[in-house]
């Protein structure tokens, strides 16, 4: 098609070159964001020493791993559901349900989670993690669920069938042939939760009691109070991670194909 290749790099510079400034400043070694004065590696040095990033770091590891890992398993057993069976009426409402999160503004999911957990907030008095735990597996489960189902709908039930056939119980069948086949889903799915609720800021931001920032939420206070290169040094690595993770998923989904 004439004139797409002007339009998709036009697309890329306007999606990535905000990135090189970003990565360019944070080995700035004075404090200013629009002014170079050498390279150095101070800033990287200052947010590793930075107690309070060590914190939101190990914070926001715990919570993007467990909240990961939660709806990896219950997107799995959604995929298995919707994938193996007969098709009947009210599927396409389930497939609808599930990837509810992905179709309404996620500050419309944040306000409702935050209400519903001020409500047992009150009557529980328990503030601690599982309220951010809960909010991000249940964003991150139609994220986890797409690459999984795809991966089933793409693999061959001729196996499936032959062990059935061979007297092997569901759960055996599920053991030794389908879950094998399903790992690379799985684990695609399991990354692309992983790097959404570590990315989070929304759902975070309203759902966390005093003393819960995750890294993106005490880069947004510091956005708040002072700026400095520090938040470039944060922000390069969390897009370092991210690239890494996304690029592992892209070679997990080359190789299903």
């Amino acid at each position: 098609m004439t004139g797409f290749t002007g339009i998709a790099v036009l697309c890329f510079l306007v999606l990535y070159a905000p990135l090189v400034p970003l990565v360019v400043y944070s080995f700035n070694h004075g404090s200013s964001l629009a002014i170079w004065e050498g390279l150095s590696l101070r800033w990287y040095y200052s947010a590793w020493e930075n107690e309070l990033v060590q914190e939101a770091t190990i914070r926001s590891l715990v919570l993007a791993i467990s909240a990961a890992v939660i709806s990896t398993a219950v997107a799995t057993m959604a995929a298995l559901g919707t994938t193996r069976t007969s098709p009947y009426k009210g599927l396409t409402l389930v497939y609808a349900l599930i990837n509810q999160p992905l179709m309404v503004p996620e500050i419309v999911t944040a306000v409702a989670l935050l209400i519903v957990f001020a409500v047992i907030r009150a009557a529980t008095d328990y503030h601690g993690m599982a309220y951010l735990i809960l909010a991000h597996t249940a964003f991150c489960i139609p994220f986890a669920y797409l690459p999984i189902r795809a991966r089933l709908e793409g693999m061959d039930l001729t196996l499936e069938t032959a062990a059935a056939d061979l007297y092997a119980t569901p759960l055996k069948a599920f053991k030794r042939v389908t879950l094998p086949l399903l790992w690379p889903g799985i684990l695609a799915g399991f990354m692309l939760a992983f790097v959404i609720s570590l990315d989070d800021v929304v759902i975070t931001e309203l759902v966390k009691s005093a003393g819960q920032d995750t890294l993106p939420t005490y880069m947004l206070g510091q956005l708040r109070r002072v700026i400095t290169p520090e938040v470039n040094a944060i922000s390069t690595v969390l897009l370092a991670i991210s690239v890494v993770v996304v690029t592992i998923f892209f070679f997990l989904n080359k190789e299903k194909r």
